[in-house]
């Protein structure tokens, strides 16, 4: 049986299609979620074989989410879309499976059967190259969780990004959020700059690099913060703001 995850801003559609699944017998719904970036989080957490995602959503898109998650780890995404068949050729052009709303049961079980073929090997995922024609290769915002809210931070406010046992932090002047994507995703979807093993900093944000002993580096945000910098990372560094 596969697992799936749904995600849809219009409740009715979101329990329908949960429905479909689960008297398909073939499916195991392990979580919906009613926003991109509460997907983000139960697809990571989850890690369910199959992801059921409305491509027209507040905020951030389904496209947008599938342009943040991980290549190596990605379920397989079958998009709910509201598109006519004229529109949605340029999905199947990319071998991704699609159902148009409302779902069409029939429709629905050969997506299933697809889904199942791919789970037991005898089908390929989709390739990278094949979801890099669709997803976005630049993220301009970044999803973030604070205290009981859901925040969408433009890309020039952050100033460093950095992880812990706890995860991943966004950080701002005046604010810090937690992440759902990796430093690896951000480091090669953004323009954020690693500068230590688990820190990414935002190179306009830079007020100063401070030199240390042993070839380490400290550099201070317009805002005061300090983040480490690594021998292995600051001639990288040095570079990119033009320092010889």
């Amino acid at each position: 049986m596969l697992t799936a995850i749904v995600i849809d801003d219009e409740f009715l559609a979101r329990e329908e299609l949960t429905e479909l699944l689960q008297e398909s017998a073939k499916v195991n719904v392990v979580a919906q979620a009613n926003n991109a970036i509460e997907g983000l989080k139960l697809i990571n957490t989850l890690k369910p074989d199959a992801v059921f995602l409305d491509i027209q959503m507040p905020q951030l898109s389904g496209i947008e989410l599938i342009g943040m998650l991980d290549p190596e780890t990605m379920p397989c995404v079958v998009f709910v879309t509201a598109f006519d068949q004229y529109a949605v050729r340029a999905f199947e052009d990319n071998a991704l499976d699609y159902l148009l709303k409302p779902v069409d049961p029939k429709r629905l079980d050969k997506t299933l059967q697809r889904l199942l073929k791919v789970k037991h090997n005898q089908e390929a995922p989709h390739t990278q190259a094949q979801m890099d024609a669709l997803t976005p290769k630049i993220l301009q915002q970044v999803p973030c969780l604070g205290h009981n809210r859901i925040m969408i931070i433009p890309l020039q406010e952050i100033e460093m990004v950095y992880s812990d046992l706890s995860g991943v932090h966004v950080q701002t002047a005046d604010q810090t959020a937690s992440s759902q994507l990796t430093l690896k995703t951000l480091e090669e979807k953004t323009d954020l700059l690693r500068c230590h093993r688990q820190y990414l900093i935002n190179t306009k944000s830079i007020k100063e690099i401070q030199l240390l002993d042993n070839g380490l580096a400290e550099v201070m945000t317009h805002s005061g913060k300090l983040v480490p910098v690594s021998r292995r990372y600051l001639k990288t560094l040095k570079h990119m703001l033009g320092i010889v």
